[in-house]
């Protein structure tokens, strides 16, 4: 193992403290070429698909990076933007909005947004931090919920770069937030205030990514921090077990996944004689392909066509006021004990201590 060289080190330099906000990625542009690229990336993690290496690169590579890409491309052109992918914009402009929040709460750090897969790769943004002068980094993935193939992969990644570092920071890391009780509170306002438009439907159908069911047997606590969330939005929200279900969406392969799955659920919803749903993806904390194109398209196509009448989704958290306090507050724990607080100037200290007197002259 080589260590990168590192810049001469300074004597007396002031520590410095950043956050890195890891979302999963997303190919630089909607062609076959770069979702090839992309998924080579993606799919080629042991932490996302655990078959025996050998064994799964020749298949990665004999057949469904021949295969796929071009049908994924298609797909994200659905979905892409002017600004690109509704992944990247949403991440970035959360990261740009955590650091203007934790600047109004008197916290100096420097927000930076990276990608597991694709760019700005985690290594990179890591390397700009330390130039920068970072000494303190906490790592914040984007997952409410925890599991091996996403929070972990995020962990494997700092890992990795760290084993080329030769002066490493402090390093702290974000696991799980599936039941902060902020978080579930933006999810229940962002369903009432879908509900205020759009009418309140007869099934409230939370859909969150799937994973192969045997993760659950080999000790992933993924679905049940998903089940957790799920009782916790309904409780918030005052729904009965008969008004909101919880589905896994996603599937890969022929494998049996996490269940219930989310459009034969919507199938089958719709032939029970359900003729009005909402969708929320609580798992996603940005709109990305799976749940634009995914569930906003396929989905409702599914359930319109098995017979029912009304499909509505309701948006990811994205950049919403609600939102960005629950990731602010998430932030502000995981930092305690750092030294992030900006220093008041020598007017700011003058009318603290003038307001003090004047709070004791009163008394």
């Amino acid at each position: 193992m080589t260590t990168r060289p590192e810049a001469a080190y300074s004597h007396g330099s002031s520590p410095k403290t950043a956050l890195l906000y890891c979302n999963l990625g997303t190919p630089d542009a909607p062609t076959p070429a770069a979702l090839r690229r992309y998924l080579a990336q993606f799919l080629s993690d042991p932490r996302v698909v655990e078959i025996p290496r050998l064994i799964w690169l020749a298949i990665l590579h004999g057949i469904i990076l021949r295969v796929r890409p071009a049908k994924s491309a298609a797909k994200y052109a659905s979905v892409w933007t002017s600004e690109g992918s509704p992944l990247k914009v949403w991440t970035e402009k959360q990261a740009k909005l955590l650091q203007g929040y934790l600047g109004e709460r008197g916290h100096a750090v420097t927000v930076r947004y990276a990608m597991r897969y694709g760019s700005p790769s985690i290594a990179d943004t890591l390397n700009s931090l330390r130039a920068e002068g970072a000494t303190r980094i906490l790592v914040l993935p984007a997952y409410p919920q925890y599991s091996g193939a996403t929070t972990a992969s995020v962990v494997d990644d700092v890992a990795n770069w760290a084993l080329r570092t030769r002066h490493l920071p402090e390093l702290r890391f974000v696991n799980r937030y599936h039941d902060d009780p902020l978080y579930i509170a933006a999810l229940a306002e962002s369903v009432r205030a879908h509900w205020a438009v759009n009418g309140r439907p007869e099934r409230l159908v939370m859909s969150f990514h799937g994973m192969p069911a045997r993760t659950l047997a080999l000790g992933d606590p993924y679905h049940c921090e998903c089940l957790k969330t799920g009782r916790l939005l309904a409780e918030s929200l005052g729904l009965s077990k008969a008004e909101y279900i919880v589905t896994f969406q996603s599937r890969f392969g022929k494998a049996k996944w996490l269940e219930p799955y989310t459009e034969p659920t919507l199938k089958k919803l719709a032939a029970d004689g359900v003729k009005k749903v909402a969708v929320i993806c609580p798992g996603f904390s940005a709109d990305c392909l799976e749940t634009l194109e995914e569930i906003s398209m396929e989905a409702r196509e599914t359930f319109l066509h098995a017979g029912g009448e009304a499909f509505s989704y309701i948006p990811c958290l994205n950049d919403s006021p609600a939102g960005m306090r629950a990731l602010t507050a998430l932030a502000e724990r995981n930092l305690q004990g750092w030294p992030t607080q900006l220093k008041p100037d020598a007017a700011t200290l003058q009318m603290q201590r003038d307001l003090a007197l004047a709070i004791g002259a009163s008394d």
